[in-house]
């Protein structure tokens, strides 16, 4: 892959940097008693009040709530939370370092479909990584349950270009999802789609590479 007029690179979380494990989730879920949670939940694209969690329309505490009003016995807030985060594995670490050397020439930025719940974990479990903060990893940070916008729409890719100034053209994003790729395609963007648990360094010069 041809990179020499890159200058920014947007990079996923879920998938791209995390390795993720949907029917661990689903079955903390069904255990606690929650029904029809394998609808909503989805890889990429999640439905229901979990997409109004990711979206930021539901607080955590309303996420919650949501899950408290459809579960026909007693569970605290701490297991709905534990069931949850089972979505998320974890970051393998050579894509932490290969993060810190990609900021050294690139511009990096984050773009996620995520929740406060993912995050505050996320913050606790990986970022903590080698005594870092999330701030080392990237120049800016963009969250949709923040933005209260959400991957693929058009909306959440043109909020950072206008935050950020980027040139489209000079950008490479990278995501799982190819639904997320073609809307960002369709602004100038370029993209590589890395499949599951794939070594995407590779698309990089040899001299990024970590060793």
């Amino acid at each position: 892959m041809d990179l020499k007029n890159i200058k920014t690179l947007i990079i996923d979380f879920g998938g791209v940097l995390i390795d993720l494990d949907r029917q661990r989730c689903i079955d903390s879920f069904v255990e606690l008693g929650l029904p029809n949670v394998e609808s909503m939940l989805d890889m990429c694209h999640q439905h229901g009040f979990f997409l109004q969690h990711e979206k930021g329309l539901l607080t955590d505490a309303e996420f919650r709530a949501e899950i408290h009003k459809r579960i026909l016995h007693p569970v605290t807030d701490e297991q709905i939370d534990e069931a949850w985060n089972r979505f998320l594995v974890g970051v393998p670490a050579y894509k932490l370092d290969f993060l810190l050397q990609l900021r050294q020439r690139y511009t990096l930025y984050l773009l996620s479909n995520t929740n406060g719940i993912h995050w505050q974990w996320a913050l606790e479990h990986v970022f903590s990584y080698n005594n870092h903060r999330v701030e080392d990893f990237f120049d800016h940070i963009f969250l949709s349950f923040e933005m209260k916008m959400i991957k693929p729409d058009l909306e959440i890719f043109h909020q950072v270009i206008a935050d950020t100034g980027l040139n489209p053209a000079e950008t490479l994003f990278i995501d799982d999802a190819e639904n997320n790729c073609r809307t960002a395609r369709s602004l100038g963007i370029r993209t590589y789609t890395p499949q599951l648990r794939e070594d995407w360094r590779t698309i990089f010069k040899a001299e990024v590479m970590c060793s």
